[in-house]
């Protein structure tokens, strides 16, 4: 029995980086035999985080590809979450083998990823005990070559032992020379939220979020600058936020409240 890929994103399942990905991995590359099964949002989900789906029924609708007709795909109503979730526990019958998240529009490099529905994606895929990989470009609008690259990171992927609770988290530069691929941390990627006030037709005061990039400096080794210099960066990436050097201080601190 062939095992199942799932594909989602958070562009929305017509995005075109969702279409290039799944046109460079069905048919399956020489060697390789699984399924591919796309479920991914109706519409565009970008930075709704790890967000799921509690007051509202979930609709999942057959979609048909043009570009390749034997490819299965839902359009669900729901969040990046909400499409894996129901992927694994309602459409599919048993776990994927895999689950790839993207081709977001967009970088998703340090701590971004706190925000970005792509990642979260392959996060609760982990969560469900499947493998994952998130994919992103960072600037530019061919994703091409990061299909490309994907397809053929793939087979090295698929005969890997993932770490529990880990993904993969990638970012590949667009609109110039990839130099190569890195493994890399998260870097660091900070904001100066400024809120414009406005007033709408009706006189009321309403703010639009229009977020500042405050670069940080050069950090060897981070995806950020795996980025800056032009490099893939493929940073492993885990949910467990748990800070232990701090826990032998918080339990001393605990036994005085006891």
């Amino acid at each position: 029995m062939k095992e199942t890929i799932l594909i989602t994103n958070d562009d929305g399942i017509h995005a075109e980086g969702i279409q290039m990905l799944c046109q460079a991995l069905f048919p399956p590359p020489k060697g390789l035999r699984y399924e591919l099964l796309v479920v991914a949002p109706n519409h565009e989900q970008s930075a709704v985080g790890h967000a799921i789906t509690m007051h509202r029924p979930l609709r999942a609708e057959k979609v048909r590809f043009l570009h390749n007709p034997g490819l299965e795909g839902w359009s669900v109503n729901g969040t990046p979450s909400d499409c894996v979730k129901l992927a694994v526990e309602a459409i599919l019958s048993e776990k994927p083998r895999l689950v790839i998240s993207g081709i977001n529009n967009g970088s998703n490099l340090g701590t971004d990823v706190l925000y970005s529905g792509t990642v979260s994606a392959a996060v609760e895929g982990i969560i469900l005990g499947v493998p994952a990989v998130a994919v992103s470009l960072s600037n530019g609008d061919d994703f091409s070559y990061a299909a490309d690259f994907v397809r053929r990171l793939l087979p090295h992927v698929l005969h890997t032992e993932f770490p529990s609770g880990t993904l993969f988290n990638i970012n590949v530069p667009g609109n110039r020379r990839v130099k190569g691929a890195r493994a890399t941390t998260l870097g660091r990627r900070k904001y100066r939220n400024a809120f414009e006030r406005r007033t709408d037709p009706r006189g009321r005061v309403y703010y639009w979020l229009a977020g500042e990039l405050v670069e940080e400096k050069g950090i060897e080794g981070t995806d950020v600058q795996a980025d800056r210099d032009g490099y893939i960066s493929i940073t492993p990436v885990h949910f467990n936020l748990t800070n232990h050097a701090f826990l032998p201080e918080l339990k001393k601190i605990v036994e005085r409240l006891s």
